[in-house]
């Protein structure tokens, strides 16, 4: 079966997001007792081992996995090896995707203008080698360009109000040759047109400071500018999810149902990611070490996914290509990501929806039991539960807020994880698994509520395009 192309779907905007609201539900007011532990946690915690997953995220986070890269691909290889290594069957699910590969240079110079410019990239920018007069054009809205002749010519456009790739794309509909946008407060730009387009033209970003002495210097004199954008490249990629099975251990006992638990194995470009997402892939792994010889009556799909940092393309792929009776069989999805590092903040669960589900019923019940407290929950996307969520699975995030400082940056290294914190996560989401997966158990009942999918993408990762 020839295999669709996933379009990359992006975030809107990093102003509000799962990863930066504080979890507002079920927070637990003060420290109470530990509950008495079930004897089926023992089978889980005393098999635990939080340096079985340390081991396996440092040999993750030695290089960047960007999806659709060798590294990537050398990522799956090792983790289809540690899963057969622990007994299973395991499955590689191929997919593709319109990648893109960042500029290897920007430059940008402007006639009679004297001081350096240090342009910056915008994702999914074209390659281009441009000349022509700078023209001031506002926000780059619509009605700010209409009748505005821009052909051949640079445009000069603020930052705010609409997305970069709007700006871009209502500036060549002007005839615009290329785009330049500046900051609109301090700092570096960095930013993302969105998704590849063939109607961009060679776009780059300046600073505040850099883009109001430009605008300045071309208010009352006509200036032309050079603008040279070279190495981009969008082309169709491959990445994969890898997926290992625990059937139920007595067939005449199982029951129809399933459990997902899984994380994303790719990074994203420059960043080692060891605890995006390594962590939780690797404690991923070790919950598929644990449970494999425990008696489950449902079955539990151990699943990394691929290109989750390009716009949750492999788990959208995955749950997009199951089968409404497969889809149905599905009950919960235990997504990690981001789950080990000694600088983030306390662990919590985000739901698409912000209300509880099996998934958060489960995890706060163990939670309790191990720790004294349920895990809080709220409200939250940008990861791979979102597509589960969508189809009307209960499904969850589990995470650390606030995330660490450097969150997708080349600090992302094995040296800031912390193996209580995984410990800690390993147990809490495998004593709620095996609640629910092993014979005769009392824990709570699915229910399965069908979730109106986003529609300004803030359910995401990705830099901001506003």
């Amino acid at each position: 079966m020839k295999k669709p192309i996933v379009k990359i779907a992006l975030a809107a905007s990093l102003t509000f997001s799962a990863f930066g609201t504080q979890a507002v539900l079920a927070k637990p007011t003060k420290t109470e007792q530990s509950q008495p532990y079930k004897v089926f946690d023992h089978k889980i915690i005393h098999k635990i081992n939080a340096d079985n997953i340390y081991k396996n995220i440092d040999y993750l986070a030695k290089v960047p996995r960007v999806a659709g890269t060798k590294e990537e691909y050398n990522a799956v290889q090792f983790i289809k090896k540690q899963f057969k290594s622990y007994g299973y069957d395991v499955e590689i699910q191929p997919f593709t995707f319109i990648g893109y590969t960042s500029p290897s240079s920007l430059e940008l110079s402007v006639e009679g203008f004297t001081e350096k410019l240090n342009p910056s990239e915008f994702t999914y920018t074209p390659s281009g080698d441009v000349t022509g007069e700078i023209v001031l054009a506002g926000l780059g809205k619509k009605e700010e360009l209409a009748g505005v002749d821009l052909t051949g010519k640079i445009a000069l456009i603020k930052r705010g109000e609409i997305s970069f790739g709007e700006k871009v794309l209502n500036a060549a509909a002007a005839g615009a040759a290329g785009v330049i946008i500046y900051n609109n407060e301090e700092g570096a730009l960095n930013g993302t047109l969105g998704e590849v387009s063939d109607h961009y033209v060679p776009t780059v970003a300046l600073t505040k400071a850099e883009g109001e002495a430009v605008a300045a210097y071309v208010q009352n004199k006509a200036a032309s500018a050079s603008l040279k954008v070279e190495g981009a490249v969008t082309e169709e990629r491959q990445s994969h999810n890898v997926i290992a099975t625990k059937k139920p251990t007595n067939k005449k006992k199982a029951n129809n149902d399933v459990i997902v638990v899984g994380a994303h194995h790719d990074s994203v470009e420059l960043a080692p990611g060891a605890n995006d997402d390594a962590s939780g892939t690797a404690t991923t792994l070790e919950l598929a070490r644990v449970l494999k010889n425990l008696p489950t009556d449902t079955e539990i799909r151990f699943i990394t996914f691929g290109a989750e940092e390009l716009g949750l393309i492999g788990s959208q792929y995955y749950v997009d290509n199951l089968p409404e009776s497969e889809l149905n069989r599905i009950i919960a999805n235990f997504n990690l990501d981001m789950v080990g590092s000694r600088d983030a903040g306390d662990l919590v669960m985000n739901t698409v929806d912000g209300k509880p589900n099996l998934v958060t019923e489960l995890a706060q019940a163990s939670s309790k039991r191990l720790n004294g407290v349920p895990t809080p929950y709220a409200e939250g996307g940008r990861s791979d539960h979102v597509p589960f969520g969508e189809a009307g699975i209960p499904a969850a995030l589990f995470i650390h807020e606030p995330v660490e400082p450097w969150y997708h940056t080349p600090e992302d290294t094995i040296d800031k994880i912390s193996k209580e914190k995984l410990q800690d996560v390993a147990e809490i989401v495998g004593t709620a698994i095996y609640d629910r997966a092993r014979f005769d158990h009392m824990g709570p009942k699915d229910k399965k509520v069908k979730v109106k999918k986003e529609k300004n993408k803030e359910l995401y990762h990705n830099k901001s395009i506003k």
